[in-house]
């Protein structure tokens, strides 16, 4: 496949994914498996998931200059950047902590990946078929127990194919928040979850960065920051509609082509 090409479709799929709960890091590392692409210091993925993230912040430019605007004066305001802060420390420490093994063992095992988006899609579909009653539909007035509690299972997502969003947004159902606030919740501690992210792979990589192919990551950066804010936009609608019991089987459904692959020797 030409490069230009298998860009632009890398950040499509990284564009499409980021935001849902199908493991947007899961699908790269196996399309770029069964691709045969791979870019030095992982340039090319850090720059197309920065795309992504200048995406979910120009969707929600608005609200957070008001929120932070509102913090001077409003003490709910304050509680809920103090909310999301607290949901974003358990990924720093364990990150920190763990970055080495992570990035070296775990993202270089295409069948891990595999098992664990078949695994992680029956337990969306549970979850959305067996949901708790609702105790908060707000996704900024979250009691700090529970902000903190969504903060622990989003590291879950550090072993590729769990997905962040997936685990932050199982653990905000699972504690009684309603489909669309779990979500929403989920978008804006991505935030500071994948800033924080990229700028540490970017300081970690920074002797072994390769921007040779220019052209290439200008193209996938493109592609992901336009199919992220279109998904973005897209999905708190659609998953307070209909929950999301689709991503689970799109992830059942991706997850099993690929493990069928990967034993079939490709």
């Amino acid at each position: 496949m030409d490069q230009t090409v298998t860009a632009a479709f890398l950040g499509l799929l990284e564009g499409l994914t980021e935001f849902i709960p199908v493991s947007s890091t899961g699908h790269l590392l196996l399309a770029g498996h069964f691709l045969g692409f791979e870019s030095k210091g992982k340039t090319f993925e850090v720059v197309i998931q920065l795309g992504a993230i200048l995406a979910l912040f120009s969707v929600y430019a608005a609200k957070l200059t008001q929120l932070f605007l509102a913090a001077r004066t409003e003490d709910s305001a304050r509680r809920a950047i103090v909310s999301v802060l607290l949901a974003f420390l358990p990924a720093v420490v364990i990150g920190l902590l763990a970055h080495g093994f992570i990035k070296n063992v775990l993202f270089e095992t295409p069948m891990l990946i595999a098992v664990l988006l078949i695994l992680g899609g029956v337990v969306l579909l549970v979850i959305d078929r067996f949901v708790p009653p609702v105790r908060h539909t707000d996704a900024l007035a979250l009691p700090f127990g529970k902000s903190l509690a969504i903060g622990l299972c989003q590291c879950l997502a550090m072993v590729p194919g769990v997905s962040r969003s997936g685990a932050t947004i199982v653990g905000a159902l699972l504690m009684g928040v309603e489909k669309r606030a779990a979500a929403e919740f989920s978008f804006l501690l991505s935030l500071p979850t994948m800033g924080a992210a990229v700028v540490y792979d970017l300081l970690k990589n920074r002797h072994v960065l390769d921007f040779g192919e220019v052209w290439q990551i200008a193209m996938g950066f493109a592609v992901a920051f336009v199919t992220a804010a279109l998904v973005v936009r897209w999905v708190l609608g659609y998953v307070g509609r209909n929950g999301y019991a689709v991503f689970g089987w799109w992830r059942i459904i991706v997850g099993t082509a690929a493990l069928g692959a990967l034993l079939a020797g490709f």
